[in-house]
Parts: C-alpha cells; sequence; structure tokens
C-alpha cells in the first residue's frame, strides 16, 4: 500500500508540472557566450556544458555572440523563450558592471533567472616581455614614467579586464590606455605579439602563457597565491596591497522560465562541479569551485545583488559610460 501511494503521489506531481518541463529537455540547449571562443568564459561553458550533457543526455551547443563587454549576447538570452533551451554564461563584469555602464534595454538582475554561480579566479597582472619592469614596483614606476601612454587590453568597456584596469589606475593615480577587444582571447594574443603593453587578465586565461614564459606576471589579485601558480606572488606581496577582484562566473536563463526547468539545469550543473575530472580542470586554470551551499539559484540571486551594491557606486563615482 505504501508503494502505491507514493506511485500514486508521483504520478500526481508529474502531471501538474508544465508540458515543457515534463519533457525538459527534448532537443538540444544553447549557452551563449558573449565572448569570443578560445577565452576564459568560453572554456568554462564548454567544460561545463560537456559535463551537463552527461546528466541531462542531451547536446549542449556553445554559441559566441560578441560585442559590447558582453551586452549583446547577454540582451540574446534575455529576449529569448523561457524554456530553458537558452542559457546564459557570464560574470560579474557581464551580469553586474555592466548594468553601471551601459544604457541597456533590459534589467541584469529582474530579466534573467539564476541558475548556479559555477567558478571564480583572481585576476593576473601581465605585461609583454618586453616591459623593462620585473615585479610589480617596478612596474608601477614605469607605468608612471610613461602616464598616458600605456596600452591595455580589454575586451570592452565594463569587461573584467577594463573595470580592473580602471580601478589600477585610481589605485596608481594614472591613465592608461585601453585598447577594446571582443574578448580576452584576442587582446592576449596581441599582448603576446607585443602589440599591447599589458592587462588586467582573468588567471585562468593568462595562466598558461605565463608559465610557458611568454608574458610576464606580476601579482595575483587576492590576499593568498593560486596554488596553480606558486609562484606569482600577491598583489598585497607584491606592493599593491588591497588590489583585489575576484571574477565570478554564473549560469542564467530569461526569467519566466519555470523552475522545474531551472531545477534540472541547476541539479546538471551541481553534479557538474562535483566531478573530480571538471574540477581538476578548473584547478589547472586556477579556478575555484564554490561550496555547495552556494551553487543554488537563490545564492547566485543574493551574490549578485550585493555585488551590484558594491561596485555601482564604485563604476559611476568613475564615471565609466557608454552612451
Amino acid at each position: 500500500m505504501t508503494k502505491l501511494i507514493v506511485a500514486v503521489v508521483t504520478a500526481m506531481t508529474f502531471s501538474i508540472l508544465p508540458a515543457g518541463a515534463q519533457t525538459y529537455p527534448s532537443r538540444p540547449i544553447t549557452i551563449i557566450v558573449p565572448f569570443a571562443a578560445g577565452g576564459p568564459t568560453d572554456a568554462l561553458a564548454r567544460v561545463l556544458g560537456e559535463r551537463m550533457r552527461q546528466s541531462l543526455q542531451q547536446t549542449i551547443l556553445v554559441e559566441n555572440i560578441t560585442g559590447a563587454g558582453g551586452t549583446i549576447g547577454v540582451a540574446r538570452a534575455v529576449r529569448a523563450a523561457p524554456d530553458g533551451y537558452t542559457v546564459s554564461i557570464g560574470h560579474l563584469g557581464t551580469h553586474v558592471i555592466n548594468g553601471a555602464i551601459y544604457p541597456l534595454p533590459f534589467d541584469l538582475v529582474n530579466d534573467l533567472a539564476p541558475v548556479a554561480l559555477i567558478a571564480s579566479n583572481p585576476m593576473m597582472i601581465v605585461s609583454k616581455n618586453d616591459v623593462p619592469a620585473k615585479n610589480l614596483k617596478e612596474l608601477i614606476t614605469w607605468i608612471k614614467a610613461n602616464n598616458g601612454r600605456v596600452s591595455a587590453g580589454t575586451a570592452g568597456v565594463g569587461s573584467a579586464a577594463h573595470f580592473s584596469g580602471v580601478y589600477l589606475e585610481q589605485l596608481i593615480d594614472v591613465k592608461l590606455q585601453f585598447v577594446p577587444y571582443r574578448g580576452t582571447a584576442p587582446a592576449l594574443q596581441d599582448l603576446l605579439g607585443g602589440q599591447i603593453d599589458l592587462m588586467v587578465d582573468q588567471a585562468a586565461n593568462s595562466l598558461a602563457q605565463v608559465q610557458a614564459g611568454k608574458i610576464r606576471a606580476y601579482g595575483i589579485t587576492a590576499d593568498k597565491r593560486l596554488p596553480a601558480a606558486p609562484n606569482v606572488p600577491t598583489v598585497d606581496e607584491a606592493g599593491l596591497p588591497g588590489f583585489y577582484v575576484s571574477l565570478w562566473s554564473g549560469l542564467w536563463v530569461p526569467k519566466a522560465t519555470p523552475k522545474e526547468i531551472i531545477a534540472k539545469l541547476n541539479a546538471a550543473v551541481v553534479e557538474a562541479l562535483a566531478d573530480p575530472a571538471v574540477q581538476k580542470r578548473f584547478a589547472d586554470v586556477g579556478l575555484e569551485v564554490p561550496p555547495l551551499d552556494k551553487q543554488t539559484p537563490e545564492a547566485l540571486a543574493a551574490h549578485q545583488q550585493a555585488e551590484v551594491k558594491k561596485w555601482w557606486p564604485m563604476i559611476k563615482a568613475a564615471n565609466i559610460t557608454v552612451n
């Protein structure tokens, strides 16, 4: 009798779910990456999507829609049908900072529903090898001696490399020549080629090139060293205490997406983040997986709102806008 009751309750619960949620996913899911292929957000989406495919038993596609610091790709996700087949991947820059810079035709907090916090990594101050500075103090001295003439690559206004560079400008009282790209992957290629001088880049993006000796690292924007880069000092150790920037990433879907579908996506993310193979791939590039209690949609919503309160006043005070 007990088994019969459980079966009846389960059947009733399933029957009251929206039709789409019952069969979801029945076709491929697209993750929209708002930056160029080959960059850190793109790599994160592909590693995560590959593992989520196993849980969801469905193909996960990655579509790169670039431009305007990531806002074009995010806008595409906002306008998509709320059926769980379009997922927005982004980070502190795309889903917080851009709201203080761009005149967006949507609300970053209210027009997207959070799915899960994925991972975070600090930024890394890097330069081409031709820059004469050998440590962060020397780099700051060199930048000041060439105030206004040092070029810094970014993924556009509002990107992590951009607002981290603006933060650096404020801390050391200089002006940099920001050079925008459609992602940090092409920016890094120009840094390798010597076309730009430096970047404040995601550690996950620059680490391999630093380890190969192709660019120089001066500091990690955190209060502890990265296990994946133990020889790179923290900014506190290197001479710029308090220059902390942690770039976290997450997944969102269009608002009005059924909660049951969000729950299925979240479960697939949680399972992926618990996979030792995924954890190793993240750790190898300096990405840190959040604790389990921070992987819920509610935790991402709270974190995003807290970051808005922290960063928006700072960005607006710096008068960084795009008309």
